[in-house]
C-alpha cells in the first residue's frame, strides 16, 4: 500500500458496508466484502439486471499472453496514452495486471466468453490498442457479467451476508465534519426518507447521463448522487472530459449504441462524395484507421462534409449474426436498417463520463468512510477511455474498494444525526405537498439542451460562458420555485445535486484552456504541458473552486482523513 495515499493505521475491519448501485462495480464490491466476512447492504432503486452495466457490448480487456506478445506492460501503455497520460500510472498498471486474473475468475463464475475450437477465450481488436485484448460474450458482455455476479451475490444472500434493498433512491450521505456515517433514501413506494447506517459507505451510481439528456447510457445514471454529495464536501475530478461514442443511432428515448465490436470485426466508416465513397478514417489514419480511439473517430465524424455510415456487410450475414447479433439486432429495430445488406447511418453520442469523484488509489474519496466505485470515480481513464477498458475498471475498482474497505477502520459511533434526518425530511415534505404545478421535467429538459448545445464535441469560450449563466440563472430560480410532485419527488429534489453538477462540468471545461483528448477547445485547439494535471473542483460556501493535481496527488487521504 502507497504511504502517500493510504489512510493511518487501523484496528478492525467494519462490520456494516452501504454499497449504493448494483451493476458491475456495485455487485463486485459487496461479493468481494460478504467473502471477507463484513455485512453488506446492497441499495438500488431497481434490479440489477435493470443496471447499466447490461447495456455494456463490446467486451473486456486482458492482456492473456497469447502469442502476439500482449502483456499488461502493453495494456497500460496503450491506456496511459489513449488518456493523453494524466491518469495515475500506479493505479492504470494495477487495473492491467488485475486484468486477466479479472477475466478468469468471471469464466469461473460463469461468464460464456467466446471461445475457439481449442477452448481458448477468443479476443477481439478495439479501439486504441495495439493488440486484441479484448474478451467478449456476444454482443451482451456486460449482461452475462451482470447475471453471473448476481448469481454469485445471492449466495451470500442466503448466508445472510447480502441484504438487497430495492426502490430506494439516494437523498443524501449522513456526514458530519467530513466524516460519512451512512445515507438517506427516498422510498419510491412509500414516499418518505429511511436512514441506512454503516460503517462504510460505497458509491457505485455510474455517470452523469441525465445531465445531458439523450445519451447511450441509462437514464437512472442521472448524476444526482455526485452532484449531491459534491456540495455536501466531496471532490469531484476531470468533469470536463466527456467521451463521445463515435456510432449511434436515435430514438425517441435514447442514442442506441452501436457497439464498437463492429468496427473490431473490420466494419468500415464512410461518407459519400456524390456516389463515391470516401473511407475517410483509412485516408487520415492507415489501414487502421477505423480503431482509432473514441475521441478521434468522433471528431473525425463530427467534421465530416456529410453523413457517415457504418459498413459490414462485406462480413457475410453468416459472420455478422455469429459475432454481432445484437448489433443486428439494435440496427434493424431502432434504425430500420439491415447490416447484413445494407450500411447503417451513425453519428457521435455521448457515452461515458471520464470524470467523477475524486479517489485515491484505494478508491477512497475525500470525505472519511465514503469510497467511489465504477464510473462515478475518476481514476483510470485520464482524458480519455479505450473500449473494453470500463467493465475492467468496474470489476477491478469493486475489488479493490472491499480490499481498502477491509484494512481501514469503521466510521465509528455516529453523533446525534437525527437533525440532518429532519431537515432533509421536512424539505422532502414541502415537496410533496407544494400547491405549485411548476414541472421539475422542464427544468432537466432545459439544461440537458444547454449542455449538449455548448459542451459538445468541441466548446470555446463563448458556447462556456451561456452555458455558465444559463445554469446559473436555473440554480437561482430552483431555490424560489416550489416545483410539482406528480411523478415523484424525487424530479424536484435531484435538481439540487444536478443544476450544480452541470455547473462543475462547465467550470472545469472553462478552466482548461486547451484540447486534451475528450476536451476539444475550438479556442486552444493544441494540448499544452501546462494542463497535464487532474482538474479537481470543490464546492464552498456557494464557490465552484478549481485546482490543478498530479493525478497521483488528486486525494490525499492520510491528510484528509487524519484531520478528522
Amino acid at each position: 500500500m502507497d504511504a502517500s495515499t493510504s489512510a493511518p493505521p487501523h484496528a478492525a475491519a467494519p462490520r456494516n458496508v452501504l454499497v449504493i448501485g448494483d451493476g458491475i462495480s456495485g455487485l463486485t464490491c459487496a461479493i468481494n466484502c460478504a467473502k471477507a466476512g463484513m455485512h453488506v447492504t446492497l441499495a438500488s432503486s431497481t434490479v440489477p439486471e435493470r443496471a447499466q452495466s447490461v447495456m455494456a457490448a463490446a467486451g473486456i480487456n486482458a492482456a492473456l499472453g497469447r502469442k502476439d506478445g500482449d502483456n499488461p506492460l502493453s495494456h497500460l501503455e496503450d491506456t496511459m496514452k489513449g488518456g493523453c497520460f494524466i491518469a495515475d500510472e500506479q493505479a492504470v498498471a494495477g487495473l492491467c495486471d488485475d486484468a486477466p486474473a479479472i477475466v478468469r475468475w468471471l469464466a469461473d463464475i460463469g461468464v460464456p466468453f467466446n471461445r475457439d475450437a481449442a477452448g481458448d477465450i477468443i479476443l477481439r481488436a478495439m479501439g486504441g490498442h495495439s493488440h486484441k485484448r479484448t474478451a467478449y460474450a456476444g454482443t451482451s458482455t456486460g449482461k452475462q457479467i451482470v447475471t453471473a455476479l448476481t448469481q454469485q451475490s445471492r449466495r451470500y444472500e442466503c448466508d445472510g451476508l447480502i441484504t438487497y434493498r430495492m426502490n430506494l433512491v439516494f437523498h443524501s450521505a449522513l456526514v458530519v465534519d467530513g466524516v460519512v456515517y451512512g445515507a438517506l433514501f427516498f422510498d419510491e413506494h412509500l414516499h418518505k426518507l429511511e436512514p441506512i447506517l454503516a460503517d462504510a459507505v460505497v458509491m457505485a451510481t455510474g455517470g452523469q447521463n441525465g445531465v445531458f439528456g439523450k445519451t447511450t447510457g441509462s437514464t437512472l445514471c442521472d448524476g444526482y448522487a455526485a452532484g449531491k454529495l459534491f456540495i455536501q464536501g466531496a471532490r469531484l475530478k476531470n468533469l470536463e472530459f466527456i467521451q463521445y461514442h463515435p456510432t449511434t443511432i436515435e430514438t425517441p428515448q435514447k442514442r442506441m449504441l452501436v457497439s464498437e465490436a463492429a468496427r473490431g470485426e473490420g466494419g468500415r466508416l464512410f461518407y459519400l462524395d456524390g456516389d463515391r465513397r470516401v473511407y475517410f478514417m483509412e485516408d487520415l489514419y492507415g489501414p487502421r484507421g477505423n480503431l482509432m480511439s473514441r475521441d478521434i473517430v468522433s471528431k473525425a465524424i463530427f467534421d465530416a462534409p456529410s453523413q457517415v455510415y457504418l459498413d459490414v456487410t462485406f462480413l457475410g450475414a453468416k459472420a455478422i449474426m455469429q459475432k454481432l447479433p445484437e448489433v443486428y439486432e439494435i440496427c434493424l429495430r431502432y434504425g430500420g436498417v439491415d447490416i447484413t445488406k445494407d450500411p447503417v447511418p451513425v453519428a457521435p453520442s455521448v457515452h461515458f463520463f471520464m470524470g467523477g469523484f475524486a479517489v485515491d488509489r484505494h478508491h477512497r474519496t475525500n470525505l472519511a468512510h465514503l469510497y467511489a466505485i465504477g464510473e462515478c470515480a475518476s481514476i483510470y481513464h485520464g482524458a480519455n477511455r479505450l473500449g473494453g477498458n470500463s467493465l475492467l475498471a468496474a470489476v477491478h475498482s469493486g475489488r479493490v474498494a472491499a480490499q481498502a474497505i477491509g484494512e481501514d477502520n469503521p466510521a465509528g459511533a455516529p453523533p446525534d444525526l437525527s437533525p440532518l434526518i429532519t431537515d432533509a425530511t421536512n424539505a422532502v415534505d414541502r415537496v410533496m405537498s407544494s400547491p405549485s404545478r411548476y414541472p421539475a421535467i422542464y427544468v432537466k429538459r432545459d439544461m440537458a439542451t444547454i449542455m449538449n448545445r455548448d459542451l459538445g464535441i468541441t466548446r470555446d469560450e463563448g458556447r462556456l460562458d451561456r452555458a455558465r449563466g444559463d445554469i446559473d440563472y436555473y440554480l437561482d430560480i430552483s431555490k424560489k420555485l416550489a416545483f410539482d410532485s406528480d411523478v415523484s419527488p424525487y424530479q424536484a429534489f435531484s435538481l439540487e445535486g444536478m443544476l450544480p453538477l452541470a455547473r462543475a462540468i462547465i467550470t472545469c471545461a472553462a478552466a482548461r484552456k486547451e484540447s486534451r483528448g475528450a476536451h476539444i477547445r475550438d479556442d486552444f485547439p493544441e494540448n499544452s504541458p501546462d494542463y497535464r494535471y487532474a482538474t479537481l473542483i470543490s464546492f464552498a460556501e456557494g464557490r465552484y473552486e478549481v485546482e490543478w493535481r498530479p493525478e497521483s496527488q488528486a486525494v490525499d487521504v492520510a491528510k484528509d482523513w487524519g484531520e478528522r
